[in-house]
C-alpha cells in the first residue's frame, strides 16, 4: 500500500520564490545557491504569495556605475534593490525585483567589521529582499522596524545580530 505524500512546507516555499543568479564578479568566495535561496525565502513576508527575484553579483566598477545611474551616488555600494512593482499592493501582485550585490564592497565591509563573510552576505540578501517588499530605513522609525525584522530573520537562519555593535 502506498503512503500518501505529505504536504511539504519547504516545497510550497520553493514554489513561492523563483530565483535567478548571475555572477559577473571576479570574487573567489561567494555564497552558494543554497545559502542565497535560504536567505531570500526567509525574508519573504507572509503576504507575498509569489516572487521572482534576480540576483546579480558584480565587481566594484559595475557596482559604482549602477549606483551612479540609479541613485546618483558615484561609489560602489554593498547592495542595490530594484522592485519592479514598487508602490503596488504586494498582496495582489507577485513580487518582481532585482538585487545587485557588489562582491568587493561586501568583502571589504566584512573584513573591516571583523564579521564572517557569509554572515554579511546573508544580512545583505535579507536586507535587499526586505527593500523589494517595501521596507526602508529613511527615518529612525522605519529603520528600527527594518533592523528588527532583519535581526529576527537572521537569527532564524543561525546568524548573529548585524546591528549588535551599534546597540552597545
Amino acid at each position: 500500500m502506498k503512503q500518501a505524500k505529505r504536504n511539504n512546507p519547504l516545497s510550497r516555499l520553493a514554489a513561492r520564490l523563483q530565483l535567478t543568479l548571475e555572477d559577473r564578479s571576479q570574487a573567489q568566495l561567494l555564497p552558494d545557491a543554497k545559502l542565497i535561496r535560504r536567505c531570500c525565502q526567509a525574508a519573504l513576508q507572509a503576504d507575498v504569495k509569489q516572487a521572482q527575484v534576480s540576483i546579480l553579483l558584480v565587481g566594484s566598477e559595475e557596482g559604482r556605475s549602477l549606483n551612479h545611474t540609479y541613485r546618483g551616488k558615484d561609489y560602489a555600494t554593498n547592495v542595490l534593490s530594484f522592485a519592479l512593482n514598487e508602490g503596488e499592493n504586494i498582496a495582489d501582485l507577485p513580487l518582481f525585483g532585482d538585487l545587485v550585490l557588489c562582491t568587493e564592497v561586501v568583502e571589504k565591509e566584512a573584513a573591516e567589521q571583523g564579521i564572517e563573510l557569509m554572515a554579511h552576505y546573508a544580512h545583505l540578501l535579507v536586507h535587499g529582499m526586505l527593500h523589494l517588499q517595501g521596507f526602508d530605513h529613511e527615518d529612525d522609525e522605519e529603520a528600527q522596524i527594518m533592523e528588527t525584522l532583519e535581526t529576527v530573520i537572521l537569527a532564524k537562519l543561525g546568524y548573529p545580530d548585524p546591528y549588535l555593535e551599534e546597540k552597545r
